[in-house]
């Protein structure tokens, strides 16, 4: 994941992610609800990449 084109995906994935925890730390949200958030980041994140990659 050198590819400059990926960073931007890279950072929305980590903000949005920290928030997700954060949430989750200041009992927002249940494990539950925060892992599904996790899993949403992640595959939209490796969508990215892939995008990237073609």
């Amino acid at each position: 994941m050198t590819d400059e084109s990926t960073d931007p995906a890279v950072e929305r994935f980590l903000d949005r992610a920290a928030s997700a925890l954060d949430d989750y730390d200041e009992g927002y949200a249940d494990a539950d609800a925060t892992l599904a958030t996790l899993r949403t980041h992640v595959d939209e994140l490796s969508a990215s990449v892939e995008e990237s990659e073609e």
